[in-house]
């Protein structure tokens, strides 16, 4: 009598069990969320952070629920945009392709040296002893840095020692730019044709002593070719890309310092 005393108390008990456990499982299901695993299945797994999200699941998710707008994936670029749009329903927007830019030319002739640095090899670390070696505290340290972050192996040193990125394979995520000490690397629409190659906004006299190849401010782009794109900030000339650049290869050609480069 004992053993089927126990075998109705364990038949009883395995019932409610199971029952609470059919309850449970319909109270806290947490709903398929069919849009969300479609976005994440087309997104490019850079995990760069250039949308402004921790990675591609998160800005994912983002857009699922409304809270982020389809084409801020600079990697994933129109076509990633529209197939985000189809699937939210929503009207894609044109996604401005940008890539990466070194805005500095003084390689280890053009550009004096006040000091030897010989710690680790790392911008961020060199940045912190007299703000790097070089003589202009603006310049691009050359250590690398950028590399190390770049996802798409687009970043390396042309012939001189100084820091390039192929554009063709520039995913346009900002990594490099965000780690860069001296914020010499920018993004710069794909499409643009010429930059001024410098980051120093020091007067003309001052950019002498420590580059060759150092924007003077002497406003000759600017003042000369006003259809060039130039404008002033401070005493350095860049390219306002929002304008006419019509005569930026005048004003590049004129320039002294030749340092309106081409970025193709």
């Amino acid at each position: 009598m004992g053993v089927v005393w126990a075998f109705l108390i364990m038949f009883v008990l395995s019932a409610a069990l199971a029952g609470f456990l059919a309850f449970a499982d319909k109270k806290l299901k947490v709903e398929k969320n069919e849009k969300l695993e479609a976005l994440e299945g087309i997104m490019p797994g850079a995990n760069c952070g250039g949308c402004g999200f921790a990675g591609c699941s998160a800005y994912a998710e983002a857009v699922s629920k409304g809270e982020a707008k389809a084409g801020l994936c600079s990697p994933g670029g129109d076509d990633l945009a529209a197939a985000m749009a189809e699937i939210m329903g929503v009207k894609a927007d044109k996604v401005e392709r940008k890539v990466a830019f070194v805005f500095c030319k003084g390689d280890k002739v053009a550009a004096a040296h006040s000091s030897d640095y010989s710690g680790i090899r790392d911008c961020r670390a060199a940045s912190l002893v007299f703000n790097g070696s070089k003589g202009c505290k603006s310049g691009c340290l050359q250590l690398g840095s950028c590399m190390k972050v770049c996802t798409h192996d687009a970043i390396g040193y042309d012939g001189f020692g100084n820091v390039v990125v192929d554009r063709d394979k520039c995913g346009g995520c900002g990594q490099c730019a965000a780690v860069c000490p001296n914020g010499v690397i920018r993004l710069v629409p794909y499409e643009a044709e010429w930059a001024v190659a410098c980051n120093n906004k020091q007067k003309g006299a001052e950019v002498n002593k420590v580059c060759k190849v150092g924007c003077i401010g002497c406003g000759i782009c600017v003042n000369k070719y006003p259809e060039s794109g130039c404008v002033m900030n401070e005493f350095l000339s860049v390219v306002d890309y929002g304008r006419s650049c019509d005569q930026i290869e005048q004003a590049a050609a004129a320039c002294p310092k030749h340092i309106i480069r081409s970025v193709k």
